[in-house]
């Protein structure tokens, strides 16, 4: 395998202390604020995104210390294999949040809908543009059954501790 390393540009604060009880996805933490504090020489290439009402964050989840092939997700009985999942325990521990916008001072991003653990080193920001990222009729593969219902009051629990 070809080894990559990343600098963080930043660190993610949110309410969640711990890994236990944490909403799984950002439809489950509506409302939840937090903010980002990212790097001060990073500043320049925050010019032009306050326009935008969402942003993509590609972060480390960096409380993650193992990683299982096959796990049962948070939605389901049934075991998958992990690249049919957004379970934690992954070959490279990467997280993925859609969240909303609030406003900018300086180096902090106001954000919302946060449902990453405090101190979550951030990797990448990235606008969300709505009319590319949502293309497409999708299929949500195993989790079409709980088409409608996904995530808002599912919690974390103990299996990917």
């Amino acid at each position: 395998m070809n080894t990559i390393s990343f600098v963080a540009i930043g660190t993610i604060h949110t309410p969640h202390k711990t890994l236990s009880d944490m909403p799984i996805q950002p439809n489950g933490a509506k409302g939840i604020g937090g903010f980002i504090e990212l790097q001060e020489e990073l500043i320049e290439g925050l010019s032009d995104l306050d326009g935008f009402s969402h942003l993509t964050l590609l972060y480390h989840l960096h409380k993650v210390e193992k990683c299982e092939l096959k796990v049962t997700p948070f939605m389901d009985s049934v075991p998958r294999g992990i690249f049919a999942t957004r379970s934690p325990i992954r070959p490279n521990p990467i997280g993925l949040s859609t969240v909303k916008l609030k406003n900018i001072e300086g180096n902090r991003i106001h954000i919302e809908d946060v449902d990453m653990l405090d101190g979550s080193p951030l990797i990448d920001i990235k606008p969300f543009f709505g009319e590319m990222d949502n293309r497409y009729n999708v299929s949500l593969g195993w989790l079409d059954k709980s088409k409608g219902s996904c995530c808002e009051t599912v919690r974390s629990d103990e299996r990917f501790l």
